[in-house]
C-alpha cells in the first residue's frame, strides 16, 4: 500500500475515483453496507482504476445486521452477482458485525460456509462483541480464512491493536480517535501502526484503512503513513548495503 505518486497527484481532470487511484492503490468500498448498486457501477468502477488497483467492499447490513448473519443462499448469490463487475479488483470482503451480536447468538458456521462456497479470496471480519475475541471464534475465522480486524478505537475483548483469526490476512480499520470518525491521527500513533505492519510475516496480504472521513482525515493520514512506510523501509535497506 505505497502511495503510487505524491498526494497532488489526485488533483486534476477525471472522476473522483480515478484521481484518487493515482496516488493509492486499493480503497473500501462503504456505501454497499447501506445499498446495493447496479453492476453496471461496480463494472464503471473497475474500468477507471488501474490494473493493480483493489476494493474491499463492506457486506450489506441486511445481512450482518438485520437478518445476523441468518440469510438464504440467494443473498450471498445477489451480492457476488452486483459485484462480479469488479472482476479480480475485488481484493477484500468485509463483514462488520453489529456490537450486539456475540458469536453464540448466530449462525456463523453456517453463514462462513456458504460464503466460501461462493468467493475464494480474502474475508475480513470486525467482530464488535468481546465473545468473538475467544478460542472458538478464533477456531472458527482460522479454518475458514478469515482474517480478524483490528479496529481503532480497540474493542472491549481485544489486548491491542492487533490482528487475529487466519494469519495469512491482517486488516487494520482506523475509526478516528479521541472521536470516532472525525479526528486525525497523530503523527505518534500512525508510527505504532507501521511497527504493527513491519512486524507482520512476509507473504501476509496487508490491507490499512482510515475509516475518519467525516472531516476529510483519512486520505491526508493514510498518505502520512504510506510515507512513513516508504521511509522505514528506505532506511532498512540503506542498513543492508
Amino acid at each position: 500500500m505505497i502511495p503510487r505518486q505524491s498526494a497532488e497527484m489526485a488533483a486534476g481532470e477525471g472522476s473522483h475515483l480515478e484521481r484518487y487511484a493515482r496516488v493509492m492503490n486499493c480503497v473500501e468500498i462503504n456505501s454497499s453496507f447501506y445499498r446495493a448498486h447496479r453492476p453496471a457501477t461496480w463494472a464503471r468502477w473497475a474500468e477507471a482504476v488501474p490494473e493493480d488497483f483493489r476494493f474491499s467492499v463492506k457486506f450489506p447490513k441486511t445481512v450482518t445486521h438485520k437478518a445476523k448473519l441468518a440469510v438464504p443462499a440467494a443473498a450471498l448469490d445477489g451480492f457476488f452477482a452486483e459485484t462480479a463487475g469488479l472482476g479480480k479488483k475485488l481484493g477484500v470482503v468485509l463483514v462488520q458485525l453489529p456490537p450486539s451480536l456475540g458469536f453464540e447468538d448466530c449462525p456463523a458456521v453456517e453463514f462462513f460456509e456458504a460464503l466460501r462456497n461462493r468467493w475464494q479470496g480474502a474475508v475480513a471480519l470486525e467482530p464488535r462483541h468481546v465473545s468473538w475475541f475467544g478460542a472458538d471464534a478464533e477456531e472458527l475465522m482460522q479454518r475458514h480464512r478469515v482474517g480478524r480486524v483490528a479496529a481503532d478505537p480497540v474493542r472491549k475483548g481485544a489486548l491491542a491493536l492487533q490482528t487475529g483469526g487466519w494469519r495469512g490476512l491482517a486488516y487494520f480499520r482506523l475509526h478516528g480517535s479521541p472521536r470516532m470518525y472525525y479526528s486525525a491521527y497523530e503523527k505518534k500513533f500512525l508510527a505504532g501502526v507501521v511497527r504493527a505492519v513491519d512486524q507482520l510475516p512476509e507473504g501476509v496480504e496487508k490491507w490499512v484503512m482510515f475509516d475518519n472521513t467525516a472531516l476529510g482525515e483519512a486520505f491526508g493520514n493514510a498518505v502520512e503513513l504510506m510515507g512513513m512506510i516508504r521511509q522505514r523501509r528506505s532506511r532498512g535497506a540503506d542498513t543492508q548495503k
